[in-house]
């Protein structure tokens, strides 16, 4: 029993560390073209050594998203739980998504061939993050409500339309389609969004 707690640790930062190295290699090599002989590599273990914290490649690859997505809930729960009406921290809340998956997977070209895969086979981590997402946007139409600053709207309702009304402004690949169309700006939309929420 002593040992299994001592080894844990080091087995979370071996996991940890394979992860972040699969992503600096995705970077820059890019997603299709990184093996797992690559990860070991980088990492100076053997593929076998990666193989006993991760059992495929596709693992490997979840690991990553999760991460990098992860990251965005993070940042967006403490705005959302931090200073600020609850349309100052809405608009900070879809600035900062914005920011974020631009970051990420939009100046990221190899990237973003991950997210594009992620997309079309429907990973479980880009279910996970869509709803955690509306969920943060559920609670701050709730306390908007509760407050008299929106008008009376159900939450999961208001949450579900400020998610569609702002999918340009954070989904990836929406994000790349709509980089050189006369779509409305960011603020130009959460504008119109904190109109329709007023009370």
């Amino acid at each position: 029993m002593m040992q299994a707690e001592t080894t844990a640790p080091k087995d979370v930062e071996t996991r940890a560390r394979i992860v972040e190295t699969a992503e600096q290699l995705f970077r820059e090599i890019g997603f299709q073209k990184t093996t797992v002989a690559d990860i070991a590599r980088e990492l100076k273990m053997s593929p076998a050594n990666v193989y006993r914290f991760f059992g495929s490649k596709a693992e490997i690859n979840g690991a990553v998203a999760r991460h990098l997505l992860n990251a965005i809930i993070d940042v967006s729960t403490a705005i959302v739980e931090g200073p600020g009406s609850a349309a100052e921290r809405l608009r900070a809340l879809v600035k900062n998504n914005e920011q974020m998956n631009a970051e990420r997977f939009i100046g990221e070209r190899k990237l973003h061939e991950m997210v594009e895969v992620a997309l079309n086979d429907d990973w479980p981590i880009v279910t996970e993050y869509v709803q955690a997402m509306r969920m943060l946007m559920g609670r701050l139409v709730a306390e908007g409500v509760a407050s008299g600053e929106f008008a009376a709207v159900d939450p999961a309702q208001g949450a579900a339309l400020i998610q569609a009304s702002t999918i340009c402004y954070c989904h990836p690949r929406l994000m790349v389609e709509c980089q050189d169309k006369p779509v409305p700006s960011c603020d130009e939309m959460v504008d119109f969004v904190l109109r329709a929420l007023g009370a």
